[in-house]
């Protein structure tokens, strides 16, 4: 194969990854709109979390929950420790009087963590969120309402990072992402289902429940099963999760490697979801978003390769040339900013963001590869204030 064809190759694949499929979603989203029905009712809920050592963050949590303005005798809480050494589960069994369970086991992963707390629930609506996240007022009212509709099978909420929290640099770039990613989602329910949830905040109905197998996101293995039994997981924007952004660029890339590493194990345990002839475009979407997305260092990484080769056939190569200099440029501002810690710059945050998320793909496509699989977590996030601010 050619320069130019490898290099062509490669600028098609991430033309199409990063334009024209978005592009296609947001148009999908206008012309083909499903609506669903909402209903502001109370069903029974129970809202499941799974802690690893998060005596810092656990009370608080608990309290939020308790604050939810949803009635109290239609909300089960249960915290699952997965092994925790401090004192998560001291806090946790404090709460006991007002209703807390807690779930306590040996280390074991976090999806088996979660499969033991499901066995206790008792609500027809099933609940994840993470140990350090932060629930508006109304969020498990606005998490529940499209549960009106029988056709739909889950609902994803809102993930929100915190503001007035430094945070690493990467973290602009990580809301930029979130950002984008809540455009899409809004876009793809509209038309039919969100790819998957997120950890932070989503829910399922009871029936729909699958366990989470060992070495897979459990958000993601969780609620793609509500597509498998054919009904929608649509988005809930005004079902809020507040997040801290990661504390340090270090942490986050580690999370990002886990995540993916498992993320791709787990579209391999799911891969009937790829089938277009059963689930439509949903297939095309999953490919998307969980495939192309995550191989785009190959292109990226084919194009760098050969483009200085191409030097001498024109203006347009030799731009394309010095865009990645700027580029890579770019990267290493922003790595150093990381460093230094002044006020995030945003340029050189989104290089530096785009360019570890990528990095951290390749090398979760390596273990892929290699046969190697991640089970234990452990937090990665560390809240930079006191409590969160909408």
């Amino acid at each position: 194969m050619t320069y130019l064809a490898i290099f062509w190759a490669g600028v098609i694949l991430v033309i199409y990854t990063y334009a024209f499929f978005p592009m296609l979603i947001l148009l999908r989203g206008r012309l083909l709109e499903r609506p669903f029905a909402k209903s502001d009712h109370t069903p029974s809920v129970s809202v499941i979390i799974a802690a690893y050592n998060e005596e810092a963050h656990i009370g608080n949590r608990i309290e939020n929950l308790l604050g939810q303005d949803y009635p109290r005798d239609r909300i089960q809480i249960l915290v699952a420790s997965d092994g925790s050494s401090d004192r998560t589960e001291e806090i946790v069994d404090s709460y006991a009087d007002r209703g807390v369970q807690l779930i306590a086991g040996p280390r074991r992963g976090k999806g088996q963590t979660l499969n033991a707390a499901v066995e206790h629930a008792t609500g027809d609506i099933l609940v994840f969120s993470d140990a350090n996240t932060h629930f508006l007022p109304d969020a498990l009212r606005a998490l529940v309402r499209p549960f009106a509709d029988a056709g739909v099978g889950g609902v994803a909420g809102n993930q929100v990072y915190e503001r007035d929290t430094e945070g690493s640099e990467s973290a602009s770039g990580e809301r930029a992402y979130w950002n984008f990613d809540r455009l899409m989602k809004e876009a793809q329910s509209r038309a039919g289902s969100v790819t998957s949830a997120t950890g932070a905040i989503y829910a399922i109905r009871r029936a729909f429940y699958h366990p989470a197998p060992d070495y897979t996101p459990d958000d993601f293995s969780i609620s793609v099963g509500v597509i498998a039994e054919g009904t929608r997981l649509v988005f809930a924007a005004d079902a809020i999760a507040l997040e801290p952004v990661a504390a340090s660029s270090d942490a986050e890339f580690a999370r990002k490697v886990r995540y993916i590493t498992q993320g791709l194990y787990a579209v391999r345990l799911n891969r009937a979801l790829l089938n277009p002839f059963r689930f439509g475009f949903y297939a095309f979407q999953l490919a998307w978003h969980k495939i192309l997305r995550r191989v785009m260092a190959l292109p990226l990484l084919a194009i760098l390769a050969v483009s200085p080769w191409l030097w001498k056939h024109g203006l347009g190569y030799q731009l394309v040339v010095a865009g990645q200099v700027a580029f890579y440029g770019l990267v290493v501002i922003g790595f150093a900013l990381e460093r230094v810690r002044p006020k995030s710059w945003k340029l050189p945050a989104l290089a530096f963001y785009f360019f570890m998320v990528n990095a951290a793909a390749l090398i979760a496509l390596v273990n892929n590869f290699r046969g190697r699989h991640v089970l234990l977590w452990t937090p990665s996030r560390e809240p930079e204030s006191g409590k969160p601010s909408p």
